[in-house]
């Protein structure tokens, strides 16, 4: 069995925001030589998140509106007890725990073997500083 590992590094200038990582991810899977097995992407950061769904942009906005009505924005320690703590950013870990941490795609045939539509996603929540994501690729 082959094991292949990759780290990807993004700085988004804004607090929230939505990059498709599917074209570096088949870079890695096409990298690692497997043929068939397993993709593992996730955050490793607790303020960003992967996730799978379509690449369009009406749906990434609505994503932004209904994250911000779940967790608004808001630094003060009055709404967030985490905020208490000198950090700002208590709404970032709400939305991060919504969007989740990781995707899991198989590989069949050396490529993701995704359904329609599908891409895979960094999502971030408080921005502004370097973040990585992991890449795990394990087959043969």
């Amino acid at each position: 069995m082959k094991s292949y590992r990759k780290t990807l590094t993004f700085e988004l200038p804004q607090r929230m925001g939505f990059v498709n990582i599917t074209p570096e991810v088949e870079q890695a899977v096409r990298e690692s030589g497997v043929q068939e097995g397993l993709c593992l992407v996730n955050a490793m950061h607790i303020t960003a998140s992967v996730f799978i769904n379509d690449d369009e942009p009406g749906l990434h906005e609505d994503y932004r509106r209904w994250l911000e009505e779940l967790a608004p924005f808001d630094p003060s320690p009055e709404r967030y007890l985490h905020n208490r703590t000198g950090e700002d950013n208590a709404d970032a870990h709400l939305k991060r725990q919504v969007m989740g941490r990781e995707v899991v795609v198989a590989i069949t045939g050396g490529k993701l073997d995704f359904g329609p539509w599908e891409q895979i996603f960094y999502g971030e929540f408080d921005g502004r500083r370097p973040k990585r994501v992991l890449i795990k690729i394990i087959g043969q």
